[in-house]
């Protein structure tokens, strides 16, 4: 634990939330810039600020997958290019190597108030694109394999001295299926860098550089602070649970994952023994994500606890600490495929640490929620223009009921934070039509307090493509709480020729033109008993 800070509580917020606005203010700059709409429509994207010893000091109202796994993916940096200087960006995403999946983009760079001074902090920002090579279009392939999902980039300097380093950028483009959409993103990326490293200059020069740092450090040990108070109000005790992958898409399943989590006075153990080993699929979670995982679920039970906002990059998380099996699905080891597992297994994982906290909370925490990012991913060439095109984009469904209110509906939850794809926008930019766009009504656990809806969302495609789809909850619905009702399950139909056919959920496949995917996602779980029915009159 570090030294509690002499910092009047009044200014610490106030430092929480101009470092926070630092990060929010780089989002924006990158949505605007952006060029695909994953990015710019969905804002799938996060933005950070880092202290110069690498911890997180704020962190965008952004996508918690990525929030939670970026201390990881800046160490990584750091170790490699220790000799990284102002004007250097640094670029990442091998999971082995600090990243989460291969989509995700993870940009690196110091800032500092004159050439040769010491380091102020760091600036990153991740957005996940829409395609990095591999053996199908969008990069989420069903693969056994790292290698089949796309271009690996351990941390490498993708600009030197503000300039970019053409060899870099060239091998990068020329291993994808869309370059110029590739590289507008990347810009749009370079650009949030040079946002966040302009409002840390403005902030030491009015401050002096040693008071920032004094202010980064304490709002460090004023995080660690609040999260050790709010572990202090959970019982003592051990509590574990568990829960399943449906399968891996390689024909393997279902595949356990057991979380032990153990409080003991103002620290919390998260221990994965008992989980299954890593398997041939691509739904293996890299160390990444599973930190990213559990520090979620911890900030959400300590916030709802203390009933304050814990500073957005949650500090050094000192009271924390993990054990995950090297070698098993929550600890990947090369080459394994891992595509999949930052979107589904992140998922579950929340899961089952939500379960085992709820063994010590009973009446504090809620229904499970979809459990699933429904991600689904187009490649092929738009009859309208000729060229290579290549869409991702998850699903919202149906969030858990708490023991206060019931589920929203039709929301991205947990570890997945973005928006959907505006019809305008999607049909603008690629070869489909939305033909349905509704909740799923009936699909939200019944209880107290119902679980949200799922959503159904019909896409019609007007030219041949390659289809990939990877989702959970297909065979089971999320679990109420507290004697409330599983929601209902999801289910992926391909409609042809007016037939509908129910697809694994996990699968690719050629759509034809006039071929309808109708994505239907899972509801969230009910919190408490149903009230008994009315009696018959």
């Amino acid at each position: 634990m570090q030294t509690r800070s002499t910092l009047h509580p009044a200014r610490l917020e106030v430092l929480r939330q101009l470092f926070t606005a630092v990060a929010e203010e780089m989002g924006g700059s990158l949505r605007r810039a952006a060029y695909s709409p994953n990015i710019k429509e969905r804002r799938d994207y996060s933005c950070a600020v880092f202290h110069p010893e690498g911890p997180p000091v704020a962190m965008g109202d952004h996508m918690p997958v990525h929030l939670g796994a970026m201390p990881m993916s800046v160490d990584a940096v750091l170790r490699t290019i220790p000799e990284l200087a102002p004007g250097d960006v640094a670029v990442v995403n091998d999971p082995f190597h600090g990243g989460t999946h291969l989509p995700d983009l993870t940009l690196v760079a110091p800032v500092s108030l004159e050439p040769g001074g010491h380091h102020l902090g760091y600036v990153a920002a991740r957005a996940h694109h829409s395609d990095v090579g591999g053996m199908s279009p969008g990069s989420m392939p069903l693969s056994r394999e790292i290698f089949q999902e796309g271009l690996r980039i351990p941390p490498v300097r993708l600009l030197r001295n503000g300039a970019r380093v053409e060899e870099v950028w060239s091998l990068l483009l020329a291993n994808v299926r869309t370059p110029r959409e590739r590289e507008g993103d990347l810009d749009a990326q370079i650009g949030a860098l040079h946002t966040g490293a302009r409002r840390l200059r403005e902030m030491a020069e009015r401050r002096g550089p040693a008071v920032l740092r004094e202010e980064m450090e304490a709002l460090l040990d004023y995080a660690d602070r609040l999260l050790a108070r709010g572990v202090a109000l959970i019982p003592d005790g051990r509590y574990t649970a568990e829960d399943h992958m449906e399968d891996d898409g390689a024909g393997n399943g279902p595949l356990r994952i057991q979380a032990a989590v153990e409080i003991r006075g103002e620290e919390v153990h998260v221990d994965f023994q008992g989980t299954a080993g890593q398997t041939a699929g691509g739904i293996n979670a890299v160390a990444a994500i599973t930190h990213s995982a559990v520090r979620y679920v911890v900030r959400c039970v300590v916030e709802d606890l203390l009933a304050t906002p814990i500073p957005a990059g949650g500090g050094r998380m000192a009271p924390l600490s993990v054990t995950a099996p090297e070698g098993s699905l929550v600890n990947a080891l090369p080459p394994a495929g891992v595509a999949a597992g930052n979107v589904e297994t992140s998922q579950r994982i929340t899961d089952v640490v939500l379960r085992a906290f709820a063994l010590a909370l009973p009446h504090r925490m809620p229904g499970l929620s979809q459990g699933t990012m429904n991600n689904v991913a187009v490649g092929g060439i738009d009859p309208r223009s000729g060229t290579p095109f290549t869409y991702y984009e998850t699903a919202g469904g149906g969030m858990g009921a708490g023991p206060t209110r019931p589920g929203l509906s039709g929301v991205h939850v947990h570890m997945s934070n973005t928006l959907n794809t505006p019809v305008e926008a999607l049909e603008h930019a690629y070869p489909f039509r939305v033909e349905r766009y509704q909740l799923r009504r009936g699909s939200g656990g019944r209880g107290r307090h119902a679980g949200g809806e799922g959503l159904r969302r019909d896409l019609r495609f007007l030219g041949e493509a390659e289809v990939t789809v990877l989702a959970e909850r297909r065979l089971q619905g999320p679990e109420g709480a507290q004697g409330g009702n599983a929601g209902g399950r999801g289910e992926t139909v391909l409609i042809r020729e007016g037939q509908e056919k129910s697809l694994p959920g996990k699968v690719t496949f050629r759509a034809l033109p006039g071929d309808v995917l109708s994505l239907r996602t899972p509801g969230g779980g009910g919190w408490g008993p149903p009230a008994p029915p009315d009696p018959p009159k």
